[in-house]
């Protein structure tokens, strides 16, 4: 996927969010963010968008941390919320090609630009999932080749990072496959993050299977794992330990 073809996603996932959440009201409970209400949701993403434009609109080549949302409710919180979203999109839309950004996967992506509009719509889309679920009834689906590239940035790009806690005392293997793609994944955990192939080498102890929505939404924890075959305690752990902090 192109950078573009991210950038449509968080639009459209960012207006979807928004519906969702004025539909539902600030006061509804999100069922998959336990403790949280959709006033918490609105604030974090719309902190979240602030954040990362300020990479790319300003050219912040170092971390930088994220600043509360500020104190709003009700119409006022989701007007702003919306206003963050767009302020995400038309700055991405307009960057040039060669901004120099920080960005935080180990992993070099094609340009800060591709990273952060990769990023960020994925972000959103999880997220407009949670808004939905506030609404009862069963959230929009999650296009094929956009979820198989969620997992992919999640497993190679997430949890590649130091701050995964998915570790082994001893090497273990989980194997990812998507059966409506032809995406799978070999993860490598041990006492360091875990190393994540897009491929099938090696004899895999655990194997997580379904589609790759059912798959997307499993590993951020926000559906059932749709198909788990061989030692059980493996998907166990992924659910225990892979929460983002």
């Amino acid at each position: 996927m192109q950078t573009a073809e991210f950038i449509g996603f968080l639009d459209r996932e960012g207006r979807s969010l928004a519906a969702a959440a004025e539909a539902a009201g600030v006061d509804a409970k999100v069922p998959t963010c336990p403790g949280w209400q959709v006033r918490d949701l609105l604030r974090h993403t719309g902190a979240v968008h602030c954040w990362a434009a300020s990479f790319v609109a300003e050219g912040h080549t170092a971390p930088r941390p994220l600043d509360d949302a500020p104190d709003l409710d009700g119409a006022e919180l989701l007007a702003w919320y919306r206003d963050s979203h767009r302020l995400l999109v038309d700055t991405l839309t307009a960057a040039p090609p060669d901004t120099a950004a920080w960005t935080f996967h180990p992993a070099p992506a094609p340009s800060p630009l591709f990273f952060w509009a990769r990023r960020q719509a994925h972000e959103t889309a999880v997220h407009r999932y949670d808004a939905e679920s506030a609404l009862g009834g069963t959230p929009g689906p999650v296009a094929v080749d956009f979820a198989a590239d969620g997992i992919d940035e999640l497993l190679r790009g997430f949890h590649a990072r130091p701050k995964s806690r998915v570790r082994t005392e001893a090497p273990r293997v989980l194997r990812v496959r998507a059966t409506d793609t032809d995406a799978v994944w070999t993860v490598r955990l041990s006492t360091e993050p875990p190393v994540t192939t897009r491929d099938e080498t090696g004899t895999a102890e655990c194997e997580l299977a379904g589609t790759a929505e059912q798959l997307y939404l499993a590993l951020w924890n926000r559906r059932p794992m749709p198909s788990v075959t061989g030692d059980a305690s493996l998907a166990a752990l992924w659910r225990e330990k892979s929460a983002i902090n």
